[in-house]
């Protein structure tokens, strides 16, 4: 074979081996169809230098194939042929005029091609949808019609094809539907193809009449068009007809029909994709690379990813760039980046897609350092990024010079005219602060959507500018281009309007929501009901509420919440109890926090114990809030207990001091300050006028002006020490000046009864101890040492005490008056 190709031989091997032109023209096809054009044209040329045998119309024929598939070079050897073709005489001959023509059918030949058509004495149907096709393509679709228009007979379905494969692609739809209900009016028979063309971008109601007309013509015994019948289908969300029409295919069903149905499935975020693609290789189809795309995208554990990705590894689609690709994407959502990252590595070549994919990897898991990395990695190899790599780098939480520098690049690459990276920039500034920057770079944009839109009202809103957000949401009204706002900007608008607290403008927006019929969206509706409840008109959002037709977790919170807010316990806990018995929507961690709340504001200690019990999994917000319930209620002791059990967060504690401020519990409340004020020590000025009130209120009156004086005097040393640098000697001298309460919590107080105590206290104050300095005549950290020593060995029953030991508490009775 290798001697039958090759393409030196001079024209006397030729003759020697009495090949006729039969046998070159086979082997000048058979090297144009390997893609070997240049050798193809130098065999041509053997040929055309011999005396004989001369070209004959298929030899030029595949010579001119050959120069059109060059990229640089084409016009220069396709004009030498073409004028070839016109000396010999042999351009007559319908193979090398439509051959022609689809030379000259690229960019900025269209005046040639026209010209080349209009040589043709009879053109055939080849020569017609060639410049047919070949007019769309260039862009000229007004001689398309033209040239359809002043045709002499329209009876062939290869012309009516051409003509709505090129509306199609030229992105007229609405024209290709409507030249084929024309082509069926007029009597012309549809082919596979024409079928195929109109299914893939049709509706569903008018797909299923195409449908019914495949099932009358026959043609569901051609796979291409049971695919283009099931895409149909996917497309319109109808999973059991799109089902059906696969399962009786039959026979019919080969790879691209298997592969049209897992990329269904699994865009529907279908489990069903695995069963269809377990059910392809019982069939013995080998998987394609489109196969493993769609079954990556479908998988729900990384188990189960793990397995595809080794049967791909195992096909021979390791090396494959889109498989490796889809294999990233499939290991960054699971959060995998170790096994995302590895197959990066592996991939020898990557294209922009790949950079791309590790970079969103990246994004996602909030790891900004590691996504400059690789865009650093992709800038030194070369690849230029597009705008879905600054996009990505963009949403990631990038400092503010590292955005700064993506903007440069931005800028560098051209690209701060796309839309996508300009809302970007806009939300990424917004983020920072610098909304300067972001209100510089919407009013420098060129285009902009309702995401630009968006972005900068929002970040208006976010960043203390209520009324710039309120003036950018009018002029989006007023905008030439029309643009509607959706839920998301209606949301922002409702949220400005409880900032600025104005009921009238939150009624103006209500009004505006239910004209343009968007009340149904849950998000809006969700927005209203909190709105309404913060202007203060609870029985406005109890009816907002009662209209929505779909409730979700947010719903019922923001009602809770409404109630809570307005004092109204017992309505909150009725609806939270509605909740639950209406079982369409699970309370998550916000509801339990509302409902808690809710209860502490009003004293439903009884409702508020069985609420937190029926917590699966409490966090740190729904202990504070029942410390903040029994302390309310005048419980503690209790309070104190919990607090100590659940190792709570400064909120708890607060809520605790709050408690003893408010029943006077002197020793409780300065146990409780020390404790807030190793945790907040850049700003205790709080804990020392709370602390000052609790002396006041125990007739302390000198140990209340003492603190008050404590606390004026952190404030002048805090402004001091912002102007200049102060050294350990004066912190030294001021902290010995400060007549603070007693300088630790009593020990005996923490740890004597180990019943009380457990080992997530007694390592906190392990901790603390550890990180001050210690000296041998610290009177507590010996004390320290010791207590929690002894209760270590005493009692190791209090680590499994939990949150069951707060059952007891339902049933205890409250005391009206704390001693």
């Amino acid at each position: 074979m290798r001697k039958a190709l090759c393409l030196t031989e001079s024209l006397s091997s030729i003759s020697e081996t009495s090949t006729t032109l039969l046998n070159l023209n086979r082997r000048l096809t058979a090297l144009t169809r390997s893609g070997s054009n240049t050798n193809a044209l130098n065999l041509f040329a053997d040929i055309h230098r011999s005396p004989t045998p001369k070209p004959d119309q298929y030899t030029l024929s595949s010579a001119i194939t050959a120069a059109s598939h060059l990229r640089d070079t084409a016009t220069v050897f396709g004009a030498q042929l073409h004028s070839y073709a016109i000396r010999s005489g042999l351009f007559r001959h319908s193979h090398v005029s439509n051959t022609l023509l689809s030379l000259y059918a690229r960019p900025g030949s269209l005046p040639s091609l026209k010209n080349i058509f209009l040589e043709i004495e009879e053109p055939d149907v080849y020569s017609w949808t060639t410049l047919l096709s070949a007019s769309f393509k260039l862009g000229d679709i007004d001689y398309a019609f033209e040239v359809f228009d002043e045709m002499p007979e329209r009876d062939d379905a290869a012309i009516w094809n051409a003509m709505i494969t090129g509306c199609k692609e030229s992105g007229y739809h609405g024209t290709s539907i409507e030249l084929f209900r024309e082509m069926h009016e007029v009597g012309v028979r549809h082919d596979k193809f024409g079928f195929a063309t109109v299914l893939s971008m049709c509706s569903l109601c008018f797909g299923t009449q195409v449908h019914s007309l495949v099932v009358k013509a026959g043609f569901l015994s051609a796979s291409s068009v049971v695919n283009a019948v099931i895409t149909m289908y996917f497309n319109g969300r109808v999973v059991c007809d799109a089902c059906l029409v696969f399962e009786e295919a039959g026979g019919v069903r080969d790879q691209v029909t298997f592969n049209v149905v897992i990329d269904g499935l699994a865009c529907l975020k279908r489990g069903e994709a695995l069963l269809v693609f377990r059910e392809m290789l019982e069939a013995g189809l080998r998987p394609t690379d489109l196969t493993f795309v769609s079954v990556m995208s479908s998988c729900s554990c990384a188990d189960m990813g793990r397995q595809v990705h080794g049967l791909a590894v195992k096909t021979g689609y390791e090396d494959y760039t889109l498989v490796s690709n889809s294999t990233m994407s499939m290991y960054s959502s699971f959060e995998d980046l170790v096994a995302a990252r590895k197959v990066f590595e592996w991939l020898e070549e990557r294209d922009l897609v790949t950079w791309n994919t590790m970079i969103s990897g990246y994004n996602q898991a909030r790891l900004s350092e590691s996504a400059m990395l690789v865009y650093k990695g992709m800038h030194r190899v070369g690849v230029k990024p597009d705008e879905f790599t600054f996009g990505s780098l963009l949403a990631s939480s990038l400092d503010l010079d590292a955005l700064e520098m993506v903007q440069a690049c931005v800028i560098k690459y051209g690209l701060s005219s796309k839309m996508e990276v300009s809302n970007a920039l806009i939300s990424a500034y917004s983020k920072h602060g610098v909304i300067a920057k972001a209100d510089l770079i919407f009013e420098g944009a060129l285009k902009k959507n309702l995401i630009s839109w968006n972005a900068i009202i929002s970040g208006c809103y976010h960043n203390g500018f209520p009324f710039e957000g309120l003036k950018r949401f009018w002029s989006l009204l007023e905008t030439e281009v029309v643009i509607l706002p959706d839920a998301y900007t209606l949301s922002t608008l409702l949220s400005i309007c409880v900032n600025i607290s104005s009921l009238i403008l939150g009624k103006q927006a209500h009004a505006y929501v239910i004209r343009h019929g968007l009340f149904e969206e849950t998000l809006i509706s969700n927005a209203l009901v909190n709105m309404y409840s913060q202007c203060g008109t609870v029985q406005k959002s109890l009816q907002v509420f009662n209209q929505m037709s779909e409730k979700d977790v947010v719903s019922w919170n923001s009602l809770i919440s409404a109630y809570a807010r307005h004092g109204e316990g017992e309505s909150a806990v009725m609806n939270y109890k509605r909740m639950r018995e209406e079982g369409k929507v699970d309370a998550d961690a916000a509801t339990f926090t509302a409902v808690l709340s809710a209860c502490s504001h009003s004293g439903l200690v009884k409702e508020g114990l069985e609420i937190f019990d029926s917590i699966v999994r409490p966090s740190v917000d729904h202990f504070s809030c029942l410390v903040d319930l029994l302390g309310r209620a005048g419980y503690l002791d209790e309070a104190e207990r919990l607090v100590k059990m659940s190792g709570c967060g400064v909120d708890a504690l607060w809520g605790l001091f709050s408690a003893c401020a408010a029943h006077g519990d002197l020793k409780l409340g300065k146990m409780v300050a020390r404790l807030i004020m190793e945790q907040e020590k850049d700003d205790p000025s709080s804990v020392y006028v709370q602390l000052s009130n609790i002396y006041a209120g125990a007739g302390l009156w000198k140990e209340a002006e003492e603190t008050r004086e404590a606390m004026n005097m952190i404030g002048a040393t805090k402004q001091r020490e912002t102007g200049m640098t102060s050294n350990n000697e004066d912190k030294t001298a001021v902290a010995a000046l400060l007549p603070l309460p007693p300088p630790y919590p009593s020990p005996k107080r923490l740890v004597t009864s180990s019943s009380l105590v457990t080992y997530s206290c007694i390592m906190k104050w392990k901790k603390a101890g550890k990180k001050r300095q210690e000296k041998d005549y610290d009177p507590f950290l010996i004390a320290m040492r010791k207590c929690t020593s002894d209760a270590e060995t005493e009692d190791d029953k209090v680590v499994s005490k939990g949150k069951n030991s707060l059952k007891s508490l339902i049933s205890c009775k409250a005391p009206c008056v704390r001693e």
